[in-house]
């Protein structure tokens, strides 16, 4: 009896679970930040005095005025003699005017005692004060010191100057009571020097605004502890943690909160007891597992105000108001949580810390492939920009999804798909969101195929000061690109289904081929796999895992090298695990790792890097097209000299590539 009921509450349990009653009201981007605005007004939360060292990335909270004069005497800009201009009014180098010489020399700090009279002039170093008479100072080149009738140094000035020259006047810079900076300027390098140049120690700013950042998930784990399958390292509270810092807070690390309802309320009364805001992540949906919504529910004044986004990624976006502080709780996806934070969380930490509103620049591109999206849900697309040959740029979706912990790193921007929309065809123009301000053009843009080889020398470049941007798109996005001029270098290993030809076939008019290395395919599959033991070969284990319904497969990307050959191995038969593609060796590799497939093809270096068997399929050449019109770009040639160099192609040899014929032949 006892276990029937244990029964009941297990199937109640689980169609609670299955039926996931997401979220309570999901609604418009606008309307969320219309809500957040009706309950929420961020002002900063006290002043609070920090010495000149502490103040950088702080806020002034008063305006400052000049206790002095800066400078605060009149003083030379230049080496060389304190003149009255009269005196040399008609000075030339045919008739230089003659000057005699007081006796001091006037360097920084040193207080005159002697006057320039008529017909004398001082030695005074830049910075020295200029002396009671002088009004004008004359640069050391334009003169010449003699010896004069009587023994005593006389200078000779072959140059006029007016009254002023090469003089600093007392207060020219700051004056006196001048407003220096006003209430709300970010202390940067700059103004900290404005600062300590008229004499303050310390200065009045705004306090910090302090930040819970409160982790939930038994899945989640600190970076640096040992992880399990099914687990992730923590990167949210990291993230989160620094981008309030950049912002002007202060994070309060509350850690990883458990599954657990009392705990996670426990926690969250501490951070607001505590704290200024609360930023949760994970369990913001009303899935299993899904507990921050309900200890966010009990609270009041007024509580949650929005439950979920019609946006993407954000979709489960939990906002809540508690007397007078936001309790965030973001989506636990990475790409989700950064989003979501910058989109509704930075603006009350960036008002709550004295910070003007955050603008975000926009610039015009086009993209260059046609992208899907959901209709009913405004789509953030991540991007990455590229400059096209004409100046202009092009926007490449990352296509990571929402829990890519990269998307946001590697973007230069994004933009929004309208909620009505079901699809962006290639060659439209969009408006691009920068994340960052400045978008620093790259030396070098790679686009095409990923090979860890490619990061090697990626590695070497950049070590050398060179800048590269790297899309990893496949080797049919990456020619493509070449063709359309929109990059440096595309690593292909395209295999032409008619001739088993690499690459070449492949090749336009525009473009050259940079010979790379040779990689041995092969299939993959664990080392304890019984099924594949007794096979002597790569088409005898494929054969096998054929007359096995049980044995699932692992596919590679349409469009890529590996692609091709998986095809021609199959000959047309889709066995089970066909549409479960990966988009890179090492996807594969981690698949077949982790047990969701049991075999697949990859390169024998990642084969290696994941202790899995190997049986080699066939060689394939991974070379680099350039587009001719980038051939000769210094950081192009560098590339191609880095590659036909003897110690790079040690190392690439010893990662277990081949370096092939043609290439060693351009070395020579």
């Amino acid at each position: 009896m006892a276990e029937s009921s244990d029964m009941v509450q297990r199937l109640a349990a689980l169609s609670r679970a299955a039926r996931q009653e997401q979220f309570l009201d999901v609604i418009a981007r606008d309307e969320a930040e219309a809500r957040l605005r009706r309950h929420l007004h961020p002002v900063p939360a006290g002043v609070e005095t920090v010495g000149l060292g502490a103040a950088r990335g702080r806020v002034l909270a008063e305006d400052v005025l000049a206790p002095v004069d800066v400078p605060g005497f009149d003083r030379a800009s230049v080496d060389g003699f304190a003149v009255r201009a009269a005196d040399i009014a008609g000075a030339t180098p045919e008739a230089p005017a003659a000057l005699r010489l007081n006796t001091e020399i006037l360097t920084p700090g040193i207080l005159p005692e002697q006057d320039v009279a008529k017909g004398v002039a001082s030695v005074i170093a830049t910075g020295g004060m200029l002396p009671r008479g002088a009004d004008a100072v004359v640069m050391v080149e334009d003169t010449e010191v003699r010896t004069g009738p009587d023994d005593a140094p006389v200078v000779e000035i072959r140059r006029p100057a007016f009254a002023g020259r090469s003089v600093a006047a007392a207060g020219s810079d700051i004056a006196r009571g001048e407003t220096v900076l006003r209430q709300g300027s970010l202390l940067t390098s700059r103004e900290i020097g404005m600062l300590a140049a008229v004499g303050l120690g310390d200065v009045p700013v705004w306090r910090r605004p302090r930040v819970a950042i409160l982790s939930t998930g038994d899945e989640i784990v600190t970076p640096g502890a040992p992880i399990r399958a099914g687990q992730v390292y923590d990167s949210n509270a990291a993230v989160l943690a620094a981008a309030t810092e950049e912002l002007g807070g202060e994070p309060v690390r509350f850690g990883i909160v458990a599954d657990d309802e009392a705990a996670l309320s426990a926690a969250l009364d501490r951070a607001l007891a505590a704290c200024d805001l609360v930023v949760l992540s994970g369990g913001t949906s009303k899935g299993a597992g899904d507990l921050a919504h309900r200890a966010v529910a009990r609270l009041t004044d007024p509580g949650i105000i929005v439950h979920g986004v019609a946006l993407k990624p954000g979709k489960p976006l939990c906002l809540a108001v508690s007397g007078g502080r936001l309790v965030a709780i973001l989506p636990g996806f990475p790409t989700s949580a950064i989003f979501t934070f910058h989109a509704f969380v930075a603006p009350v930490i960036a008002g709550l810390a004295g910070r003007r509103a955050i603008r975000q620049g926009r610039v015009a591109a086009t993209l260059p492939l046609r992208i899907t999206s959901e209709r009913g849900r405004t789509e953030y697309v991540m991007v990455s920009l590229m400059q096209t040959p004409d100046g202009g740029l092009t926007a490449y979706p990352t296509a990571k999804g929402s829990g890519a912990v990269t998307s946001f790193a590697q973007a230069d921007g994004f933009f929004a798909i309208p909620a009505a929309t079901e699809a962006v065809a290639a060659g439209t123009a969009v408006e691009v969101t920068l994340i960052d301000q400045d978008v620093e053009p790259a030396d070098l843009i790679v686009i095409g195929s990923h090979c860890v080889g490619l990061d090697l020398l990626i590695g070497y470049l950049e070590r050398e000061g060179i800048r590269v941007k790297a899309l990893n798109v496949g080797s049919s996005g990456g020619l493509g690109a070449a063709r359309r001029g929109e990059c440096d270098i595309a690593g292909i290993h395209l295999m032409d289904p008619q001739t088993g030809r690499y690459n070449v076939p492949f090749l336009t008019e525009a473009l050259t081929l940079v010979p790379g290395y040779r990689r041995l395919q092969g299939v993959v599959f664990r080392r304890d796999d019984a099924r594949f033991a007794p096979c002597p070969t790569a088409e005898a284990a494929v054969a096998a895992a054929l007359a096995d319904a049980s044995c699932l497969m692992v596919n590679r990307n349409a469009g890529s090298g590996t692609r091709i050959l998986i095809d021609r191995l199959l000959e047309g038969n889709h066995p089970p695990g066909y549409g479960y593609q990966a988009k890179s060796h090492n996807g594969a590799a981690v698949a077949v790792v982790q047990r969701r497939a049991d075999w697949g093809v990859a390169i024998e270096t990642v084969a290696r890097q994941y202790g899995l068997g190997f049986l080699p399929l066939q060689d394939e050449q991974y070379d680099f097209v350039v587009p001719l019109a980038r051939r000769e770009r210094p950081a192009v040639r560098r590339f191609i000299a880095l590659l036909q160099d003897p110690a790079t192609r040690r190392q690439l040899e010893a990662m277990g590539f081949t370096i092939s014929a043609e290439a060693a032949d351009a070395a020579q």
